[in-house]
């Protein structure tokens, strides 16, 4: 224990491209959209997270609102650091202190990630005064969240279904055996969803609508034993330019993500084509784990489970799967350093 280990404080961080959470001292205290709203006129910041979420698709021709991080790793760097650094500075604990204290970060970072991306990644939390900065890849993160023994030489799959990608990873010894990172995710769905109301209702939507949709009445299959009820959309019809309401059914958007659902059920299919045997046996019989906003998709752990034939399991809160698993890693450094990207 070193005279400045006081001054060091600990901070797990899930950096993810729909939203940021931040652990502090075993508690959530950052819980934001990753976006940041820009005056084009003096490249200032003047809004992070909630606020710039609100300002999205109405601003005018002096703000823009962007979104630093696309498929899960960074795709502007100059916003994303100022975003990190602005949600950092509002954990209320260090808004007290009077300096900025260094910061020893575990971040977790997809599981496909190439080393530049990685370095960035790394670079920008080192900008924001993080002297020890260590990664974590997201389904092992995500395993230790929801209560996995990663440690055991037992094999797991973990499915993450984030905003920009989704990621299929077999663990195993505190390894991963065998994954598969994909572009199709939250953020795919949500293009759908806006494709779809263009071109079956004439109806022009903003992002932020789409996800609102996707929310209230997304769904993976079409036929549901408890289906949500109708929702009414406004927007612009494309025809005579008026706004208009139409009503969408979870049947309706199960038919338009259809194909990105399809293509994440092949991509675990190719992971579980890869696994080793002994590890597959153990895979048939602890089944697979579901994470990420994705998992929350109606109808989902039903259509994998009938494609792969194997138990899946929805995590308790699957948005914050992964950052409590980062969080339990930041509190047990030592016994989880063979998890760890130094």
């Amino acid at each position: 224990m070193g005279l400045l280990d006081f001054m060091i404080v600990e901070i797990a961080m899930d950096l993810g491209t729909a939203n940021t959470l931040i652990i502090y001292d075993g508690k959530i205290v950052v819980d934001s959209p990753s976006i940041v709203a820009r005056d084009i006129r003096n490249g200032k910041i003047i809004a992070v997270g909630k606020e710039a979420s609100l300002m999205q698709g109405k601003t005018h021709e002096n703000i823009k609102t962007i979104r630093p991080l696309k498929d899960g790793v960074i795709a502007d760097f100059d916003a994303s650091e100022k975003m990190i650094s602005w949600f950092i500075k509002n954990i209320p604990e260090i808004k007290k202190n009077l300096f900025t204290p260094s910061l020893r970060m575990v971040v977790c970072i997809p599981s496909g990630i190439t080393e530049v991306e990685m370095r960035a990644v790394r670079e920008s939390c080192e900008r924001v005064n993080g002297k020890e900065v260590f990664l974590i890849h997201e389904p092992m993160a995500a395993a230790i969240g929801m209560g996995l023994d990663v440690m055991q030489p037992k094999g797991n799959i973990v499915v993450d279904i984030g905003g920009g990608t989704t990621e299929i990873a077999v663990i195993a010894l505190g390894g991963i055996i065998c994954d598969r990172s994909i572009k199709i995710a939250g953020d795919v769905f949500t293009g759908d969803i806006l494709y779809y109301m263009r071109t079956h209702h004439n109806l022009y939507i903003g992002e932020a609508t789409a996800e609102q949709i996707k929310i209230e009445v997304g769904a993976a299959m079409e036929v549901l034993e408890d289906a949500p009820e109708d929702m009414m959309v406004r927007g612009r019809d494309l025809l005579t330019g008026k706004p208009k309401e139409v009503r969408v059914t979870s049947r309706e958007i199960a038919r338009a993500i259809d194909k990105s659902v399809l293509r994440i059920e092949d991509a675990i299919m190719v992971t579980l084509s890869l696994t080793p045997p002994e590890l597959a046996a153990d895979i048939y019989n602890t089944g697979l784990y579901l994470a990420g906003g994705g998992a929350m998709l109606r109808g989902l752990d039903k259509r994998i489970s009938q494609k792969t034939d194997l138990p899946v399991y929805i995590a308790e809160d699957p948005l914050r799967a992964v950052v409590r698993g980062t969080g339990i890693v930041l509190k047990n450094i030592a016994k989880y350093k063979s998890v760890l990207l130094k």
